[in-house]
Order: C-alpha cells, then structure tokens, then sequence
C-alpha cells in the first residue's frame, strides 16, 4: 500500500550566527504551515522581503487539513501552485447523510459550469505543504526559509519587533518592522503578548484516523448519525489520494483519549466503517476537541495573527485550514500597500474588521454543527432527531441538519472599504463579494480564466462592445496605488490599453451584469470594491481612494 515519504528540509546556520550583519526584514512569519507558507509566498509576489521561520524541518505528520475550497484553490492559483494542487487532489461533489443505517438524503456542490477550480478537492495537508514549500523556493530572491528556527523571545520597539531565535548552532536575534504570527493553535507568539482566546471549548472529543486500503470506495463524504457500526454516536468517512480514507468517529463522553488511541482499540473501529474483509494500515490517529475560539482582535500594533493562531474552529465544516488562507489572501495586499507607503497604516485596522467577521461566522457554523451533532438535553435530541426524520421525505428540513456546514467564501459586503452600491447593475457581485470566474479568450486567441488576470493588484475590470472604442484609464491620473485595465466585450476582442479579453460563451457578462458601459474596482484579493454603471473616472478615483483609506470617501 502506498505511504506518503515525509519531506524534511535541510537545516542551514543562519547568516548571524556566522558573522554577517543582524538586518531587519519588512515582515517575518513565523510558522511554515500552510497558512505561513502562502503569506509568505503572497508577500513575495508583492514584492516585500520575507523571512519565514519554522520550528520544525519536514511537512505535517499526518493528513490533518484535507478539504480544501474552491475559493482557496483560487487563491492558491493566483500564488501559482492551485494547478497542481487540484491535480494531485481528489475532486468530489456529492455528500450522503445517514441516520442509522438508511439514507435520508444526498447533496451535490458541484458549481455551475464555467469556473476552472472544482467546488472541493481532498488533499493531504503534508502536500499542500509540500507544494507550498516548492513555490516558496521559485521565489527564493524574495524568501528566505529557516528550518530548526524556534523563536522563544519577542520584543517591541516603536518601529520594529526584536525576535529571539534558538538554533541547533545557538541564539541569535533578528528584526522586523512587521511579524506575521502563523505558529498555530498553540501559538508561542500570543503567548509570548500575553494574549488569550475568547470563546468556548467544548466537551465532545473525536478520533481521527487515516487508514489506507485498495478499497475502491466512491469519491463522496459520507456522514452518519448513529450508524450502525457505531451506536450512539457519529462517524465521517472521506476518500483522500493514494486510497486513503479519513475517518472520525465521536467518542463517548468522558472517555479517556490516551485510551481511546491504543492500536487494537483504533483497528477495532476503523474495521467496522470498512468491514471485516477489508485489509487495511493505520497510517495516523489522533484526538481532538471541538474547540470555537479566536482573539479578540489580529491585528496588535506590529505583530499579526493569522490561521489557527487568530482562531480555532472544529473540524466539521472544512473552515480552519480555508479560513486561515482566506486570511492571508485579505491581509498581504494591505500590508503591502503599507510597507511601500501607498497606503496608511491604519489600513491593516480593516483586516481586523473583515476576517473577525470572516471569523465569527466559521464560528457560529462550526458551533451550531457541534449542538446538532452532540445534542445536550432531551429536548436538543428531540428536536435532531425529528429533523432527520423530516429531512429524509421533506427538502425543507434538510437544510436544518447540520453535519457541517462545509466552507463557503466570506463576503465583504457593507464593510468600510466597500464602496455602497446603488442597486443600477443586476447580478450577484456586489461590492464585497469575492469575484466570480469565467471562461474568457486572451488577445492571443488562447482560452483562459477570468480570474487569472483578476487579483495581486487593483484592477478595472470594464464591460463594452465589440463596436466601442475601448476605455482609457490615462484619464486617472497618476494615481498610488496603480490601476490594471481589463476589458471584457463580446467574442470578439477590442484591442486598447490594458488587457482585452473575449467573452465565448456569455458567462462573464451574465455573472457580473456586464452589459456596455458597466465597469468594477476589484481589489487585490479579487473582491469587488465598488461598481458602476458607466465608467466613470471620477467615481473610480473616489472607490480607489476608499479602499486603501487615503481620504474619506
């Protein structure tokens, strides 16, 4: 049966230990899990400096994170390695619930035609990382990785953070302007600021399991409530790469979880969701708590929480290692503009603003999912219980089961940079939302995505007609940050200043009301900042000026 070779990275003595001079990087991230490992390869493409240190040298032990989004697998695309993440992954669609033995009823995620990135791809988190740390290395003029580098002090200056670094050569110290705190759940950098979670941790523990079986299982989620092979309580079972099969199971009350980890207790388990007549390995068991917990705010002065360090969900639902990317994927470009002066200071207050918000509702699904799961009174139970009797003939009740609300993009929509829209363009992309993909053709002829040339910096995005003259975006003036022009028309292409792109098959114009004239700011984390029927340089100057909180708008 195949098993995944752990990569291990080689451990290097850093430059002060060997005499060179301390120097103070623009950012350091410390952590180089998956949420690290994209901050830092997000920075590089913005052209910002970046050390990244990690404790460890070698990727995960164990699958751990494996649902990964359609959203996430867009920004992964955008940082230049969603191709091959999607790839390696295993697509899937389909959802089955079950109460006891019998069916109640299925789901499909399946997106409408037209996006490049399928709804969910399961892949192991050790080749996220994997794959994170290749493109890390492309981006080496940029990135430095320190392997074997555990920060165990932290100071703050005025103008910089002072970090302590212990190294299997000894100490040595290094600065930053900036520190991006990715260390995980445990965290040593809040500790070291003295910060704690908000929030509520719960009782209920679930063991997680990766066994590994030639078993040729459907590529679907399945999830039980009370399944047979399980009395009385509840069981996941989903299909990764490399025919192996995550399993949860939730364990009874009280029960002891060092117990509950003894490989004959673990094979007991895992032969019953197989069967007796599988063969199978254990390649990884775990114990963990539901836990919907976050600080306060992620953003103190210069040090920045982000992932597991900022906020810790359940399991259920795929919103950890989602949200965590989402995180990075709103936070870089504001930083960015920071650090190179196109933008004050007080911009990285919004992260606070949208991902606490982004947070609480990974929360307050990841909570509701824990009470319907584990119901905790007589009533709770009844009322769960009842829902699945409905949910099997009924459609209305099955949006009451919760199994997991799986992970869906956050939006933005009435948030400070968000310019308030006038209701004058039909169609779903409000400012806010992170924008929609579509099939488009490039001046060369070749077939693309629209999202490919959405995002990594502001963009007008600008609907016309084969017969109008494209628009110009001269008239701006020189404005900071800069403006990319991208122009949508019908299948054939207006050439102009800017990109100009065909739009094959309507899709574009359909899902961004895109009829002549309608033009949109998207920022760089490919949300919509503001929309307009016409184009309008004024109003554009204005939207821009919101969005990086130059002026009041």
């Amino acid at each position: 049966m195949p098993s995944y070779a752990h990569k291990r990275f080689a451990y290097v003595t850093p430059p002060e230990l060997r005499g060179a001079a301390p120097k103070r990087w623009p950012v350091i991230v410390v952590g180089a899990g998956p949420v690290g490992l994209a901050a830092a390869i997000d920075l590089a493409l913005h052209e910002i400096d970046v050390l990244l240190l990690d404790e460890d040298d070698a990727v995960s032990i164990g699958s751990r994170a494996i649902c990964w989004s359609k959203r996430t697998l867009e920004i992964f695309d955008r940082l230049g390695c969603g191709e091959r993440m999607a790839a390696k992954g295993l697509t899937w669609k389909v959802g089955r619930v079950y109460h006891g033995a019998r069916e109640i009823y299925s789901f499909d995620l399946l997106p409408e035609a037209g996006h490049k990135m399928p709804a969910f791809v399961n892949l192991q988190q050790y080749y996220v990382e994997e794959y994170l740390v290749d493109r890390a290395r492309e981006l080496e003029d940029r990135i430095e990785l320190r392997w074997k580098n555990r920060v165990v002090g932290l100071e703050r200056a005025p103008d910089h953070v002072r970090l302590t670094v212990e190294t299997p050569d000894g100490p040595y110290r290094v600065e930053a302007e900036y520190v991006l705190a990715a260390d995980g759940a445990k965290s040593p950098i809040r500790a070291m600021l003295g910060l704690d979670f908000i929030g509520r941790a719960f009782e209920e523990h679930f063991l997680i399991t990766d066994a590994v079986t030639p078993a040729d299982l459907p590529h679907e989620r399945r999830f039980w409530f009370e399944p047979p092979f399980y009395e009385g309580q509840s069981a996941l079972l989903h299909r990764q790469p490399d025919n192996m099969y995550r399993i949860d199971l939730q364990l009874a009350p009280h029960a002891d979880p060092d117990a509950e980890k003894q490989p004959e207790r673990v094979t007991r388990r895992v032969q019953a969701v197989l069967g007796e007549r599988t063969p199978f390995e254990v390649e990884w068991v775990s114990v963990y708590s539901f836990q919907c917990r976050r600080l306060e705010r992620f953003v103190h002065d210069l040090g920045i929480f982000i992932g597991d360090s900022a906020h810790v969900v359940s399991p259920f639902g795929a919103r950890g290692g989602n949200g965590g990317i989402q995180d990075v994927d709103n936070l870089v470009w504001k930083l960015a503009l920071v650090l190179k002066g196109e933008a004050p200071a007080r911009l990285l207050g919004t992260y606070d603003e949208e991902r606490v918000f982004g947070a609480d509702e990974n929360l307050s699904n990841s909570s509701r999912s824990t009470s319907f799961m584990t119901p905790k009174s007589a009533i709770e139970r009844e009322f769960r219980d009842s829902v699945l009797a409905l949910a099997e003939h009924l459609p209305f009740a099955r949006r009451l089961v919760n199994s997991g609300r799986l992970s869906t993009p956050c939006s933005l929509a009435g948030m400070c940079l968000q310019t308030p829209d006038d209701g004058a363009i039909e169609g779903p992309m409000v400012p806010g939302s992170p924008c929609a993909d579509a099939p488009v053709i490039r001046a060369d002829g070749r077939p693309g995505w629209l999202l490919k040339h959405l995002g990594g910096s502001f963009a007008v995005l600008h609907f016309g007609s084969d017969a109008e003259a494209p628009v110009d975006l001269r008239g701006l003036g020189n404005l900071r940050p800069e403006l990319r022009l991208l122009q949508v028309n019908g299948q054939g292409v207006v050439q102009g200043a800017g990109a100009a792109l065909g739009d094959p098959d309507g899709l574009a114009r359909t899902r961004y009301g895109g009829v002549p004239g309608v033009t949109y700011l998207i920022r760089p984390d490919q949300h919509v900042a503001a929309r307009f029927a016409r184009f309008d340089p004024d109003a554009l100057r204005r939207a821009l000026a919101r969005a990086t909180l130059k002026e009041t708008a």
